[in-house]
């Protein structure tokens, strides 16, 4: 990786939706990664490298909706960050409407802005979100960064499955 001026810190979809127990598309490991994405905010924030979230915020005619219930609703309290990773003041929160982190939102504009050339990426769910957003980032030339105890899937085969197709196909560093 680059210095960490160049380096942002994504966290996707570690949405109420996604965390809280009962919710619509729960994701019972991300309870477990919050510490460990808590360990990698606090570092970002000290060492002033970008923070950004990205957050599912879906309209009633979403495509995604034929497929998952309900979830994450526009202005939802569902469609929030966990109040345990809540953005501070200018920390960008970019919606997406996809399971893309990519299509039609701003978050390459906000990483152009930024001059940022590599990731740091956290969040879930691994094989679907995640996998996504990197492969989408490798695609634009930049360079990501998987931790294993940052992201979560709904079961393990999802994880595995989502970890190795970044590594070996997308050529992100998982450590």
């Amino acid at each position: 990786m680059a210095k960490k001026a160049d380096t942002a810190l994504l966290i996707i979809d570690m949405l109420n939706d996604f965390v809280l127990e009962g919710a619509p598309l729960e994701v019972p490991d991300t309870r477990k990664i919050i510490k460990n994405i808590q360990r990698e905010l606090k570092k970002a924030r000290e060492q002033g490298m970008p923070v950004i979230y990205l957050c599912d915020s879906h309209r009633k005619s979403d495509p995604e909706l034929k497929f998952y219930p309900p979830h994450a609703m526009k202005g939802s309290r569902g469609a929030r960050v966990i109040e345990e990773l809540k953005p501070e003041p200018g920390e960008e929160v970019v919606e997406k409407h996809t399971l893309s982190a990519f299509f039609k939102t701003r978050l390459e504009e906000s990483l152009k802005r930024l001059k940022v050339k590599d990731l740091l990426v956290t969040g879930c769910v691994t094989n679907i979100c995640v996998v996504l957003a990197v492969a989408e980032a490798f695609c634009r030339g930049y360079r990501c960064r998987v931790k294993k105890d940052c992201v979560a899937a709904l079961d393990k085969q999802g994880q595995r499955y989502g970890l190795s197709q970044m590594a070996s196909v997308f050529g992100a560093e998982v450590s």
